[in-house]
């Protein structure tokens, strides 16, 4: 039988603490039950399994972040609204390490509803700042991306202890973020076209692709 009081929010959210504390591997129904002080054939009450429990964390997640970065960058725009939101997902990622690593799992979040939603929130919320800069379309997409693969890979880096050289950190990330404010600025819309001649492939790769 169920506990009492005991919704889905509430095992949601207790598997969201125990992700921080683990790390997202560490979080097993058993763990769980133990911590929410039940058997864990109860909890099937309110997750579907491990797999759906991981989902409604990175969902928990996703919404936190986005909400992180909404309230970091309101009412700013361009370089200053990047380096708000920026320092909101560092911030985030470093306080919530592991519904931060659910919320980053978008292909697991894209096949639920509820993920599906706060994974957009989280987008919609880098794309406004992409407007600043003048960016729709598949190219904010793209820019998008862009700030996303910078940010987790610092974060993730620097979660995993990565950076072993005694030079100061922050000014790593201050650099990152002039670096990509810059090419925000300067964002090449053609950048897909492969239209420069160390790009073209020659007459002879055209004609055998498959002799690469």
């Amino acid at each position: 039988m169920a506990r009492a009081g005991l919704g889905r929010a509430a095992v949601v959210a207790a598997g969201a603490r125990l992700a921080d504390a683990r790390g997202l591997e560490g979080v097993t129904l058993a763990a769980l039950a133990d911590e929410l002080g039940v058997r864990a054939p109860s909890l099937y009450a309110h997750v579907g399994g491990l797999d759906d429990l991981r989902r409604g964390i990175g969902a928990l997640g996703a919404r936190e972040l986005a909400a992180a970065m909404t309230e970091a960058s309101i009412g700013r725009s361009g370089a200053q609204a990047l380096g708000a939101l920026a320092r909101a997902y560092r911030e985030y990622a470093r306080a919530h390490p592991g519904r931060y690593a659910a919320a980053q799992r978008a292909r697991e979040l894209r096949g639920d509803p509820e993920g599906a939603a706060a994974g957009a929130q989280a987008t919609q919320v880098t794309l406004g700042v992409l407007r600043g800069y003048g960016l729709e379309g598949d190219e904010a997409i793209h820019a998008s991306r862009t700030i996303r693969v910078a940010l987790h890979g610092f974060v993730t880096l620097e979660a995993a202890g990565g950076f072993a050289i005694d030079v100061d950190l922050e000014q790593t990330f201050k650099r990152i973020l002039v670096a990509l404010d810059r090419a925000l600025r300067e964002w090449p819309a053609a950048a897909g076209s492969d239209a420069s001649a160390e790009h073209r492939a020659s007459p002879q790769e055209q004609i055998t692709p498959t002799t690469r």
